[in-house]
């Protein structure tokens, strides 16, 4: 592993490349759109463009599901497109959104957070079996030097029923927040991070997180990037918008891919502070 946890890492490759994740989401109507197969072989080609565009960029977040859809042959896609993002000195989000109990969850942490090759310098994770729950993962993450950022706050409809439930004067999502604060306290820059929706009207308080924030929804799902600025209560340098759509439309021409994301970066540049 790299010298540094992950929160230290993160901090620096967005000082250096820009705060921005961005997205590889190989749905099967983007490759359509791409002109490639819906297969395994359409799924390593889009891929490997995005690697060759995104080599710039500070994170990029592979959507599990879309390689998990193809079997052990969608697999060996993600662990190469890992290997390879990695190889650029780019840090790796794996969009996994894990979250089980006990020993399913340790062998998730394994997989994801471990010594695995499918596993990625950060993971997304549910924790609404409880917090505790992902303790299993938050042990092996922080073991090896990688992140976690944990579901708080999201855009779509469905979730508002519970994470804006009360849990005891506060609502659920800020209570995800508040555990997480808990498991970076005493870290200068904390590998536990959380999730908000960019185009929520009321979002948790992050103020206090020690953390990073990945906002999703940037773009195409209608969140601004010139409105995000303080989402939360967030600090300069907090805030870590991630984009897919936005930009993949651009493909497949490796150049105009390049030149969505050199755009987007710029359009959030403000945010380092």
């Amino acid at each position: 592993m790299s010298v540094g946890g992950f929160g230290d890492r993160l901090s620096g490759a967005m000082a250096q490349r820009g705060p921005l994740c961005l997205g590889i989401d190989p749905h099967p109507e983007l490759l359509r759109a791409w002109g490639l197969g819906t297969d395994a072989d359409g799924l390593a080609r889009f891929s490997d463009i995005c690697v060759t565009a995104f080599a710039g960029v500070a994170v990029v977040k592979p959507q599990v599901a879309f390689f998990e859809a193809y079997g052990s042959a969608g697999f060996a896609v993600l662990e190469h497109t890992i290997a390879a993002l990695r190889a650029e000195g780019v840090l790796v989000l794996a969009d996994a959104k894990r979250g089980d109990i006990g020993s399913t969850m340790a062998a998730y942490a394994a997989a994801w957070a471990g010594d695995s090759p499918l596993a990625a310098d950060a993971v997304t994770a549910s924790p609404y079996l409880g917090f505790g729950s992902l303790q299993p993962l938050l042990d092996t993450a922080l073991a090896h030097d990688r992140g976690v950022f944990v579901l708080a706050a999201t855009s779509n409809p469905e979730g508002a029923s519970v994470q804006r439930a009360d849990a005891g004067g506060r609502t659920v999502a800020q209570s995800i927040v508040d555990a997480a604060a808990a498991a970076n306290a005493g870290a200068q820059a904390g590998s536990v991070g959380v999730v908000v929706g960019a185009t929520l009207t009321d979002p948790p308080d992050v103020s206090g997180l020690g953390g990073p924030v990945l906002v999703p929804g940037v773009g195409a799902q209608g969140g601004r990037p010139d409105a995000l600025a303080g989402l939360g209560g967030a600090r300069p340098g907090q805030l870590l918008p991630a984009v897919s759509r936005e930009v993949l439309r651009a493909g497949p021409d490796v150049a105009a891919l390049r030149g969505a994301a050199e755009s987007m970066r710029d359009a959030v540049a403000h945010l380092q502070g």
